[in-house]
């Protein structure tokens, strides 16, 4: 090789980059434009720049509408309607304090989830105890304040009534029903069972008792649905059998809780479709179910029940994003893109169900091409996105989810990375940190140490 020869390139190992048109594999078009520059007016790099990255976003206006919106839907069709707001969906303070200003009870499926509605403020006649898991401590104090229990099970049953007879009280109680809508995979997991007979069982087990009185009935079939005739068909099976256990006149029921599973728009995965066209409106789920709930209830005497609906996904998932800075980028050796966040599955787990929509902050030049959005974590299952069209990222670029408001502050996990603050944007677009980033000290709190590992020098 002479001098003025190029050098040799070191080996690497072959690959294909496919040319692509300016369409997506569905055949939608892609908006080199499609940006997130401002939530509620705000610049979002502004907020990023000044509160760090990653950083959820919270609008308190489009929380407001939503909870509005749904509520409005049903309330077209029927009343009386109670919105409770599902605690286990988010329960970040603020954001359960907003849905409570706008009348939403607190629907909670444990001890904690109920010590944290009474320590906002709400009334125990204004909370709806869900779950399998109610202990005796965490009952006595419902039965005393006066929450909406919901049975799940017999050894339940029997532990209120126990409590009920030492408190001198005859205590109202709703029964958790499951069944087979034939739309849905049934929960039978939760509550009685209806085609086996023993919800029956129970019903004639709960007359004969003087310490509790059977006054409502719950069902709760699944969560993201998709089919409002699911919906539709759970009110005909729940009014069915509502007519058969009053028909002796033994009992009256005063509610129908038909559970939450409302849908957003958000990207299931397994679903080609995009959500606004595989994800039905509100408006269908509450016209169907109305619609079931008037022809239950047309031979009926009674006054009409309490309508109680548990939404808690459709409510808050868009009014939360999360925003997230690229902090690597690299090419796979299939040839597509990757890039590193500094967000991942810890900060939001339900990327591991859903494809959640992802824009840039900012339009950037260059075609877009199949990449993947990588997390933070040493984990190969800490994948954001699978597969999304962006132009060719950079270190600093930064991206915005949405929806994301749904589950992934419960659910969120501290591991290997601290867990990011929650901003809030007011109606008159201030903003306040309601939930701060979590720090070493906040983790090592709850840690002891023995005296003789106090030290991490050589082992005596």
């Amino acid at each position: 090789m002479s001098q003025d020869s190029e050098p040799r390139r070191g080996w690497e190992p072959p690959y294909i980059i496919p040319h692509r048109y300016d369409n997506s594999k569905f055949g939608r078009r892609i908006a080199r434009d499609n940006c997130c520059h401002h939530i509620d007016g705000v610049d979002v790099e502004y907020l990023l720049s000044r509160y760090g990255s990653p950083l959820f976003i919270a609008s308190e206006r489009r929380l407001r509408d939503n909870v509005r919106r749904v509520r409005n839907i049903f309330e077209r069709h029927y009343q009386p309607v109670i919105h409770g707001w599902s605690y286990k969906t988010n329960y970040t303070s603020a954001i359960c304090n907003i849905l409570h200003q706008e009348g939403s009870w607190a629907e909670v499926v444990s001890a904690f989830e109920y010590e944290k509605a009474r320590h906002l403020g709400v009334p125990g006649n204004r909370i709806i105890f869900n779950g399998p898991n109610k202990g005796r401590a965490i009952l006595e104090r419902a039965i005393h304040e006066g929450a909406r229990l919901h049975i799940d099970h017999i050894d339940e049953l029997e532990l209120i009534e126990t409590i009920a007879k030492e408190q001198n009280k005859t205590v109202p109680i709703t029964m958790r029903l499951n069944f087979n809508t034939g739309y849905t995979d049934p929960w039978n997991r939760f509550g009685f069972n209806l085609e086996s007979g023993q919800a029956h069982s129970v019903v004639t087990r709960i007359k004969r008792s003087t310490q509790v009185r059977l006054t409502g009935l719950h069902s709760h079939i699944g969560t993201f649905i998709l089919e409002p005739r699911a919906m539709s068909e759970q009110v005909r099976l729940m009014c069915q059998f509502m007519q058969e256990i009053e028909a002796d006149g033994k009992c009256t029921i005063d509610a129908l809780d038909i559970g939450g599973g409302l849908p957003s728009r958000n990207a299931l995965q397994g679903i080609y479709l995009p959500p606004e066209q595989a994800v039905p409106a509100i408006d269908d789920f509450g016209e169907a179910v109305c619609t079931a709930l008037s022809k239950g209830l047309a031979q009926r005497t009674a006054p009409p029940p309490l309508l109680f609906i548990e939404s808690g996904r459709a409510v808050v998932d868009d009014a939360i994003s999360l925003a997230s800075t690229v902090v690597g980028t690299k090419q796979l050796p299939d040839g597509r893109a990757a890039a590193v966040l500094d967000a991942g599955i810890n900060t939001m787990l339900t990327a591991l169900w859903y494809h959640h929509p992802v824009k840039l902050t900012k339009p950037k030049p260059g075609n877009p091409v199949d990449t993947v959005l990588y997390g933070p974590l040493c984990m190969n299952i800490d994948v954001m996105r699978h597969s999304v069209y962006l132009p060719p990222l950079a270190v600093g670029d930064q991206l915005v989810f949405n929806p994301v408001g749904a589950y992934n502050n419960s659910q969120w996990l501290q591991f290997i990375e601290y867990r990011p603050p929650i901003l809030l944007i007011h109606l008159d677009g201030e903003c306040s940190i309601i939930r701060e980033a979590e720090t070493l000290p906040d983790l090592c709190r709850h840690d002891r140490l023995p005296a003789h590992l106090t030290s991490p020098g050589h082992v005596p």
